[in-house]
């Protein structure tokens, strides 16, 4: 952990943002919490706490919310983006109207915007001018924000494609309860962390069937090797997915009850409509957006996604969970090393 202390602004009063700004008022940062709800900010600052997503946790007062994103900004040169993948534009632009001087992005966001097809740096890219941004990094793992805040034991990666950049932030975040590890294969990072969600989903639809362990078992294994298929071919290195922002984030996401994407998936496993989950859930659920995204990414590189292609028609066609569960397993036979190495190898 790096002794020099920071003014930090992170930017998305939620559930992971709270929480990485109490690693960081732990390490001696000064923090600056942003959110558009001023009754939200009224309670951080008053009460210090942030019931609605953290709920039973007291905040340090070193932890200053702010509603005003021109403020939260003011003499910043590091900013945590902690908001949900479709808000980033609009935050962005926001950004884009008022900032002077260029600004070290740490995106902790896990999502790729469907339609563009774009992942959360390259969004970044496209909406902020050079004179805005100096680096873009990742951070991203197996992280449960109920976890972080209690200072459980948690271990992440950064990505950046400036390795100072990333060696600033592990240090920025590093102390004994908050391990930070660094990857030079933002690819990697991102689609590991945005595709996660979807077998999240897929592992909660099974559950919520009453299928058991070695159900899900084998759509982490099968969805890991979708997942490593589909960034191989975009450029990441294949062993990210070995690491904390592939497996780790992977078998985190697909086993807790922490995980919202993993709910969602045993609701409608359970026999819900979609509507109703996301109603239900008072939160954004990042897998149905990534399922839409992932969908489209395997048509264009044409990848072999068959989970992912199920879930979608879960998701958007009105297809029963459990039918699709029984057509995967009806699939045609294949060798697993076969289709393990189909896109990893040329």
């Amino acid at each position: 952990m790096s002794n020099v202390k920071e003014k930090v602004a992170v930017i998305g009063a939620g559930s992971w943002g709270t929480a990485l700004a109490l690693v960081l008022a732990d390490n001696g940062h000064e923090v600056r919490l942003w959110g558009h709800k001023q009754e939200q900010i009224d309670e951080i600052n008053s009460k210090h706490t942030n019931e609605k997503y953290l709920p039973n946790l007291k905040l340090p007062e070193t932890i200053v919310g702010i509603s005003s994103l021109s403020a939260a900004l003011e003499g910043m040169d590091i900013i945590i983006l902690a908001v949900p993948t479709k808000a980033i534009r609009e935050v962005l632009g926001k950004i884009r109207e008022f900032q002077k001087f260029p600004l070290t992005i740490v995106h902790v966001s896990k999502g790729i915007e469907p339609d563009s097809l774009l992942r959360i740096s390259e969004m970044i890219e496209q909406e902020l001018p050079s004179s805005v941004l100096k680096d873009i990094v990742v951070l991203s793992g197996p992280s449960h924000a109920e976890e972080v805040s209690l200072r459980h034991p948690t271990t992440v990666t950064v990505s950046s494609e400036n390795m100072d950049a990333a060696n600033m932030v592990q240090d920025l975040f590093m102390n004994q309860h908050f391990r930070v590890y660094t990857n030079p294969d933002v690819i990697g990072v991102e689609i590991g962390g945005a595709l996660k969600n979807i077998i999240a989903l897929a592992a909660g639809i099974s559950d919520g069937l009453g299928y058991g362990d070695n159900a899900k078992a084998a759509l982490i294994t099968r969805g890991l090797t979708e997942i490593a298929r589909l960034g191989t071919k975009m450029g990441a290195n294949p062993l990210t997915f070995l690491g904390l922002s592939g497996i780790g984030d992977l078998i985190v996401t697909c086993t807790s009850v922490h995980s919202r994407n993993w709910r969602a998936g045993n609701m409608l496993g359970k026999g819900k409509k979609l509507d109703e989950v996301l109603e239900s859930m008072g939160m954004v659920v990042e897998g149905v957006r990534t399922t839409k995204a992932a969908y489209q990414l395997s048509e264009k590189y044409n990848v072999k996604m068959p989970i992912t292609e199920s879930l979608y028609g879960v998701l958007f066609n009105d297809n029963n969970p459990k039918e699709a569960v029984d057509q995967l397993m009806g699939r045609l036979k294949t060798n697993e090393m076969e289709d393990l190495t189909n896109g990893l190898v040329d």
